[in-house]
């Protein structure tokens, strides 16, 4: 009788999951979805730091090292820990924002040419993100909630608020309608713009900026000065991109991959919820997707770390440590981020 009672049991189960109504919801949760998600990549990604009391005796050892962020097109697990006795403890804290997350690594005692270490080994899952299928009905946020509005405003080394990327604006989106830029035409400028939809807006910022600017391996330099220049690499690209996009009051931010950056904006839906969409700073042109899964260390840039007294365009990893007795030095370090 038990057995007869569990296969019935079953077999309800299957029926309700096989029924019209359940395949409906599952139709309906993809196909209402306006970021989708395309294929996944699996990554196995090490991060963390090796330190050595290379020049005596060091005490009160502080490190701080940035892991994979945890985000909706990221999943990201810890598999494992390298972590040897002189590390007293090794936790984890979000940053405000919640862009970026930090391992935070203490050693109280180190002995003269000791080394200590705290490796993370993590699996990654990161997908890409295919274009949406409608932006007729996607919009410029009106009244962003705070979370957002620490997109709207100036970061290191991006401006936001500068006379010439308002002119730049009002230029780049008067030749997107063809429309004279002199003050006698202003009332057919301001009437033709308004018929564009707000995702040809970022578009055209974006075109703007592929077309203007040339790629070249560099130093960080401000959004500015990469406009003036006419070149920059992908973190000074994406820099420009953002704070054309903040001037026009549209919520966009740095986002950091391995070894590469691109930005991406934010949008709202017919129903006013807010979505995030990427765009590829350099190389094969890509706006409001990204073909390429890279492992995600953080999003944003303008960071404030309490070690730290002034805001960071990114959260580099850091170390502080004292001498434990006379004539001893600072410990030497090395920290870890890489593909296995």
């Amino acid at each position: 009788m038990p057995n007869l009672l569990q296969k019935l049991f079953f077999a309800l189960v299957l029926i309700v999951w096989m029924s019209p109504v359940s395949s409906a919801q599952i139709r309906s949760d993809t196909e209402d979805s306006i970021v989708r998600y395309g294929d996944q990549q699996l990554t196995r990604y090490r991060v963390g730091a090796t330190i050595t009391a290379s020049r005596g005796a060091v005490r009160n050892v502080l490190a701080t090292v940035a892991v994979p962020l945890t985000c909706p097109e990221q999943e990201v697990v810890l598999i494992s820990e390298d972590v040897t006795d002189h590390v007293r403890s090794h936790e984890y804290r979000e940053l405000p924002g919640k862009g970026a997350k930090q391992m935070i690594i203490r050693i109280p005692q180190l002995p003269n040419q000791a080394e200590a270490r705290a490796i993370l080994t993590f699996e990654v899952r990161t997908r890409t993100i295919l274009p949406p299928e409608d932006t007729s009905q996607l919009t410029i946020p009106k009244k962003p909630p705070r979370e957002i509005k620490r997109y709207l405003g100036k970061s290191p080394m991006i401006e936001t608020k500068d006379s010439k990327l308002k002119k730049l604006s009002r230029e780049i989106f008067a030749d997107l309608e063809g429309t004279s830029h002199s003050a006698d035409d202003a009332d057919a400028t301001e009437s033709n713009s308004s018929e564009l939809t707000d995702w040809q807006r970022v578009e055209a910022i974006y075109d703007y900026v592929q077309d203007n600017i040339t790629y070249k391996e560099q130093d960080d330099k401000s959004a500015l000065t990469t406009l003036k220049d006419g070149h920059g690499d992908c973190q000074n690209i994406s820099a420009l991109f953002v704070a054309l996009c903040r001037t026009n009051k549209i919520p966009a931010r740095l986002v950091w991959v391995h070894q590469h950056n691109y930005p991406e904006f934010c949008l709202a839906d017919a129903e006013g919820k807010l979505h995030w969409f990427p765009c590829e700073s350099s190389g094969t042109r890509a706006f409001g997707e990204m073909p390429t899964p890279r492992v995600i260390m953080q999003k944003g840039d303008n960071f404030k770390v309490p070690e730290r007294r002034k805001a960071l365009r990114y959260v580099s990893d850091y170390m502080i440590g004292a001498p434990a007795g006379p004539g001893g030095g600072k410990p030497s370090h090395k920290f870890i981020r890489e593909h296995l």
